[in-house]
C-alpha cells in the first residue's frame, strides 16, 4: 500500500531548532494539508517529505510509486517555452520527444492554456499563466503523490478556484495523493481529508482536523460554515495569535 509515514522527526538550523516530534501518515488517495503561521517550518517539513532536504532525526518514509512537486514560484526554465518547460520531467523518464510534446500539449489545455500559449516564453507570460504551466509539468507525469508548497497563495480567486477544482476532479477519481501546506484555513478545508495544525518555535503538531464529505461536495457554505467553527478553536485562536488584546 503506497503511503508516506513520518516518525518522531526533528530538524534544527544550526542551533536553533525548527521541527520536533513531527508523526504522521498519508495514505494512498488521501489529501493531508499542514496549516500554521509564516515561519513556523511548514516548508522545511515538506521539503523533508519531498526529499528535498536530508532527514537528521526521525525518519521519512515514501512508499508512493512516483511523485512531484509544485512550488509557491512557478520555477520554469527563462529559456524553454511553454510546452518545453511542460515536457521536461516527460523526456527526462525516457518518453520520445514527439509523444512528450503531445502528453505536454493536452495536459496544458486541460489546465486552461490555449494553443497560442505554447510557444511563448516565461516572460511572456502574466503570474497566473506561470503558475498553470507549474500545474501542468507537475501533473503531466501523472505522480501518485503531489508536493505542493502554498501553490495558490498569489493566484487571483477566480484561478485559484479554476486550479482547486481540477484538483478535485482528480481527488475524487483517486487519481491522487497532496500533501499541501498553507497558511490559508478555507483553501486546507476545501480539500483536506485531515488538516494538521502546526505551531512555531518549533514547529509541532498541536491539533488535527478530519473531515469526511468528498471535496466535490463541499460547496461554499461548507467551506464557510467550517471555517467559522474552526476560527472558535482555542487552538487555532492561540497558533495564529487571533486572540483581541
Amino acid at each position: 500500500m503506497e503511503r508516506l509515514e513520518v516518525k518522531n522527526l526533528n530538524h534544527s538550523f544550526g542551533f536553533t531548532k525548527i521541527l520536533q516530534n513531527i508523526n504522521f501518515t498519508l495514505q494512498k488517495g488521501e489529501v493531508l494539508s499542514i496549516v500554521g503561521p509564516s515561519g513556523g517550518g511548514k516548508t522545511t517539513l515538506l521539503h523533508l517529505c519531498a526529499d528535498l532536504m536530508d532527514v537528521q532525526e526521525g525518519s521519512v518514509t515514501n512508499s508512493f510509486v512516483s511523485s512531484s512537486f509544485a512550488f509557491q514560484e512557478a520555477r520554469l526554465l527563462p529559456w524553454k517555452n511553454v510546452i518545453d518547460n511542460i515536457s521536461m520531467g516527460l523526456l527526462a523518464a525516457g518518453y520520445r520527444r514527439r509523444d512528450a510534446i503531445e502528453e505536454s500539449k493536452k495536459i496544458a489545455l486541460r489546465f486552461g492554456l490555449e494553443e497560442r500559449d505554447f510557444e511563448k516564453f516565461p516572460k511572456d507570460l502574466s503570474g497566473g499563466m506561470k503558475q498553470r504551466v507549474s500545474f501542468a509539468r507537475a501533473l503531466v507525469l501523472k505522480p501518485s503523490l503531489l508536493f505542493l508548497d502554498e501553490p495558490f497563495s498569489a493566484l487571483d480567486i477566480g484561478l485559484k478556484k479554476e486550479l482547486q477544482t481540477i484538483l478535485i476532479d482528480m481527488i475524487s477519481k483517486k487519481e491522487i495523493s497532496i500533501l499541501f501546506i498553507t497558511h490559508d484555513l478555507m483553501e486546507a478545508i476545501r480539500l483536506s481529508d485531515e488538516i494538521l495544525l502546526l505551531k512555531a518555535d518549533p514547529g509541532h503538531i498541536v491539533k488535527k482536523f478530519s473531515y469526511t464529505l468528498p471535496q466535490h461536495e463541499r460547496d461554499d457554505a461548507f467551506v464557510y460554515e467550517q471555517s467559522a467553527k474552526i476560527l472558535q478553536d482555542e487552538e487555532i485562536i492561540d497558533t495564529f495569535e487571533l486572540r483581541m488584546k
